[in-house]
Parts: structure tokens; sequence; C-alpha cells
């Protein structure tokens, strides 16, 4: 599976139940929070909570630019399977 599948993946299996809330990490580097999310084949569109410096709050990124997604939200690592992992 190439990494942009992987991500695109992730974000289409994306459980109710875990907020759709987190930081994604650029290739560049940049960190954007977000709030929400919606998902397209080859794009998602990330809404962050407060505008950016330039005053956006909506980002567009290639989910081949995704390095990292990290979530702060308190799941345990069973409701996380739904991703794709597996928990023995």
């Amino acid at each position: 599976m190439a990494p942009d599948d992987a991500w695109r993946t992730l974000f289409l299996n994306w459980p109710d139940s875990i907020p759709r809330e987190g930081v994604v990490t650029t290739l560049l580097g940049e960190n954007v929070p977000f709030v929400g999310f919606a998902r397209s084949p080859g794009l998602l569109l990330l809404e962050r909570e407060t505008p950016d410096a330039l005053g956006q709050r909506k980002m567009i990124i290639p989910y081949s630019n995704i390095m990292t997604v990290k979530m702060g939200n308190p799941s345990s690592l069973q409701e996380l399977q739904p991703l794709g992992f597996k928990v023995k």
C-alpha cells in the first residue's frame, strides 16, 4: 500500500466514536491543527478552529503530503482498530 493510500484509508475509516480533531504534519514540516475534515479520492480538507497567520481556516492537502497525524484524544488502542491497527 502506498503511503498516500494508507493515509486516505485512515481518514476514510475514522470511527464516529473518535473526535475528528488532531494535528497533521506535512512533508514541509508544517503542523496543522484541525477540528474537522472532509475527504475526496486524492485530497484531504482540514478545518482549523482558529485562522492561521494568513487568516485562513481551511487547508486542502494531498494525502501524499501527510507525514504524521497526531491524535490528542484519550481513546484506547481498541478504539483505533477500525483505522487498521491490530491490538493483541
